[in-house]
């Protein structure tokens, strides 16, 4: 889709491509954000960007040099894909995680503000010892998604904290003078069967172990012959290492967007045999690789609800099983994967349900 900015056209597309029309890869909470960037100069100024899902906000400051932070790989390659449609060179851009973030001072950032608000507090969190004295953060988010507890947050982090007027249903909040936190933690310790698992601020499920992967794990038959297992969309590892305390032989992948998933696992199991990539695909794994694959997919993706995603998953997983392998996945018994799995010639059994989840075992 096309935009145009400071004079220029644009065309910036969502990564991955989905076949819902509707959905364009901004909306005027983007939009506003660049109306407050236009009252500041910005000349020898180092600009911050954060939660950028497909680069909208990257790719029409690249002029400026932009670092853009992001949590999930899918998001680097939305960025790449767009740099590259608009013929913008890569080293206009640079990308960073919130865990290699260089020692440089921001003076400028925008920031979408994301539907965790625990993502949010990460945020501002990691950035807090990295802001000039007389710094702004630009917050833009639509109104409709507004939470109190988005200022509570904001002022825990900054002295200054306003709220523009609504412009196309959407707000940006305007921060200013930063407080500097050194030491507050950005993680979670959940207890579980006997042990504490740990996982970072913004990773799904952050009070608890997620509920249909509770029932996955009462329900779970490990097969000590199944010698290469893949943990699909694994969060903070629960499933990977409940394979783990029960095939200690086993080489066991663990696969996520998120970088910090994968960070969070990383806390979670030993290296000894085990493989953690952070990825939105399984691009890196051969035909007939896997013995095993356990999953509980995502199907939310900010305020979106959309099972294409898994639906690509799966279509890749199959080709990645080895002849007769397992792939086992819960998901909410209203998201009918069965009829999906099927159509991609999965044999497919229902291993156990309940009145909100359902546990599917299929076979190659």
């Amino acid at each position: 889709m096309d935009f145009q900015y400071q004079q220029k056209h644009y065309t910036v597309e969502r990564y991955p491509l989905t076949k819902k029309g509707n959905l364009q890869a901004w909306n005027a909470a983007d939009e506003h954000l660049l109306q407050h960037l236009e009252n500041i100069t910005l000349e020898q100024k180092e600009l911050a960007i954060l939660n950028d899902r497909f680069g909208f906000l990257s790719c029409l400051t690249h002029a400026y040099a932009p670092s853009t932070i992001q949590t999930n790989h899918s998001h680097e390659k939305a960025l790449r894909q767009n740099l590259l449609y608009n013929q913008i060179k890569d080293a206009n851009v640079s990308s960073y995680t919130v865990f290699n973030i260089p020692i440089q001072s921001f003076d400028v950032g925008l920031l979408k503000i994301p539907k965790s608000l625990e993502l949010f507090r990460l945020y501002l969190q990691v950035l807090s010892s990295k802001w000039k004295q007389n710094a702004v953060l630009f917050c833009g988010f639509m109104t409709r998604h507004f939470s109190p507890q988005i200022l509570t947050i904001a002022t825990t982090f900054f002295e200054d904290v306003q709220q523009s007027r609504a412009w196309k249903k959407s707000r940006v909040l305007i921060l200013k003078s930063p407080r500097k936190f050194e030491d507050r933690t950005i993680l979670h310790q959940i207890p579980f069967q006997g042990r504490t698992y740990q996982q970072y601020f913004g990773v799904f499920s952050a009070k608890h172990i997620d509920y249909a992967s509770q029932f996955l794990i009462a329900n779970l038959d490990i097969d000590l012959n199944e010698k290469v297992v893949l943990d699909l969309a694994s969060g903070n590892g629960i499933l990977a290492a409940t394979v783990r305390q029960n095939n200690a032989n086993c080489t066991l992948h663990l696969l996520d967007d998120s970088h910090l998933a994968i960070a969070s696992s990383k806390l979670n199991l030993s290296s000894d045999n085990t493989f953690f990539h952070c990825n939105n695909d399984l691009s890196i794994f051969e035909e007939n690789y896997f013995d095993c694959v356990l999953s509980n997919p995502p199907f939310h993706f900010e305020y979106e609800v959309s099972i294409e995603t898994s639906v690509q998953l799966f279509k890749e997983v199959y080709n990645c099983l080895k002849p007769n392998g397992r792939f086992i996945i819960v998901a909410n018994k209203h998201l009918n994967y069965k009829t999906h799995l099927q159509r991609l010639l999965f044999k497919v059994t229902v291993v156990n349900e309940n009145e909100k989840f359902v546990i599917y075992e299929c076979r190659k």
